[in-house]
């Protein structure tokens, strides 16, 4: 079976309520196992706790050029001890704060953060971070949403890896994911879900749990991204997160624990992951012809989602019925992220100068 056929029966049995495909058989799930509890000894447990970086970023812009005292934009993240920014000690490092000041550069506006990921999430905590994300009623409206005078603008969705580490049935992951983002695109919030990273590069994973876990990993982001896409989302390969540039790096990549990115790890994933956040808004230039010497162009959703999976930084979005676009936009290096202001008080639509 094509492994975009796989991907697909992954998300129609997500749809009807199946568990998923099947990959191995009982022995193997034994040997497998095994090696996993291995790893994690390797690895080991952190009771870190990641840097807070909430806050208002570009400030300064406000009252700068035309349409001065302008509102911040709403920057939303979301998922797991990725998308929270476990490993690093300070809160410019984190994903959150990379992606809120790279925005904000690109937007020439300020922007406001704020993160809601969990470290150890797996998908099935989605709900839980969208309802408090949102506000009780689901919609972001109001003082309930956090004070921000509405839904996010974009949120940033990062999940999966501790899907596969768990062994979620793929098809659960794919449901749990797609109902966050139904919600959030319910809400008028547009959605960039960073697909599950390649795991077969963790410095303590053996074979053939490595050859496992990048197979797994893998469907599912070709999974995701069918789904995602669907809803009207975006997706990002994050296999650069733990991708080739980390297999070649480790040391500069992964953090201590060798499982969790580095600073200089979050800052190459936060490059693949910026340009496709100012696209889904509309601030990256959308003329550009799909270029075929770089593998981009309009494919059926199932077949793109598959190349995506095995390119990092390749991003997938909706044309027109089953067709999505497949392109690799250019990076462009990140600002170093300040320090964040508080956010605006409750209600309030202009943040404050800076000092």
């Amino acid at each position: 079976m094509s492994r975009a056929r796989v991907a697909r029966r992954i998300v129609t049995a997500a749809a009807y309520g199946g568990g998923g495909v099947g990959l191995l058989g009982g022995a193997a799930v034994g040997l497998l196992m095994a090696e996993a509890r291995l790893a994690r000894r390797r690895v080991g447990e952190s009771d870190a706790v990641p840097p807070s970086a909430d806050g208002l970023y570009g400030a300064a812009l406000a009252h700068q050029g035309p349409g001065a005292r302008r509102t911040p934009l709403r920057l939303a993240v979301l998922g797991d001890s990725t998308a929270a920014g476990l490993g690093v000690r300070r809160a410019g490092q984190t994903p959150g704060a990379l992606l809120a000041s790279g925005l904000a550069a690109v937007a020439e506006r300020p922007v406001l953060l704020r993160n809601v990921a969990v470290p150890g999430a797996r998908s099935d905590d989605l709900e839980r971070q969208v309802t408090e994300l949102l506000g009780g009623d689901g919609t972001g409206g109001g003082d309930e949403a956090g004070g921000t005078g509405g839904a996010p603008d974009v949120c940033a969705v990062i999940v999966g890896a501790n899907d596969v580490t768990h062994r979620v049935p793929p098809a659960r992951s794919v449901r749990l994911l797609s109902a966050a983002v139904a919600r959030l695109r319910a809400a008028g919030c547009e959605v960039v879900v960073g697909t599950c990273p390649d795991l077969g590069t963790i410095e303590p994973v053996a074979q053939p749990l490595r050859w496992m876990a990048r197979r797994t990993s893998r469907r599912l982001a070709a999974a995701q991204t069918i789904a995602v896409v669907e809803l009207g989302g975006r997706t990002v390969s994050l296999g650069d997160l733990l991708g080739p540039e980390f297999e070649a790096n480790p040391r500069e990549l992964f953090g201590p624990d060798h499982y969790h990115p580095s600073a200089e790890g979050y800052a190459t994933a936060a490059m693949a992951f910026l340009p496709t956040l100012c696209a889904a808004l509309g601030l990256w230039p959308e003329d550009e012809r799909p270029d075929a010497a770089r593998r981009e162009g309009i494919l059926p959703v199932d077949r793109a989602a598959v190349a995506a999976a095995e390119e990092a930084g390749t991003e997938v979005a909706a044309v027109r019925g089953p067709w999505a676009l497949l392109k690799h936009r250019r990076r462009r290096r990140l600002p170093e992220a300040e320090e964040a202001l508080p956010a605006p008080p409750q209600g309030a639509g202009t943040p404050p100068a800076l000092p």
